[in-house]
């Protein structure tokens, strides 16, 4: 394999890494909203008048901060898969004979692992 093909390659495996780190911390982010959120509605269960709007105002800002974390995330994650794709695409174009051999080889074993089922 080239150098260029090398390099290509571990920008494809590097992006895909990235993409499942941005995905993991779009999970975190939503799991904590959540939590907050539900802290934050026990606590307003008892209360009224002024407590009332100061707790409505902490969950509008956990909200909001949610909201951005999570949109700048899914922009980042967005981002990263054109990237993805972008390389995937140079790398098939530049090593067409490398992943037709890798396709057949699969395609080869998934047949016989079905073959041996039957």
């Amino acid at each position: 394999m080239s150098i260029q093909a090398d390099t290509l390659k571990s920008s494809i495996i590097e992006t895909s890494n990235e993409i499942k780190d941005a995905s993991v911390d779009i999970s975190k982010e939503f799991k904590t909203f959540v939590s907050d959120i539900e802290d934050l509605l026990k606590e307003t269960a008892s209360l009224s008048g002024d407590d009332f709007d100061k707790a409505k105002v902490r969950i509008t800002d956990r909200i909001n901060l949610a909201k951005s974390t999570i949109g700048a995330a899914n922009k980042s994650l967005v981002q990263q898969a054109r990237e993805s794709a972008e390389l995937t695409n140079r790398y098939v174009h530049e090593q067409p004979w490398t992943v037709l051999g890798a396709g057949v080889a699969i395609s080869f074993l998934v047949g016989l692992l079905l073959g041996r089922k039957n």
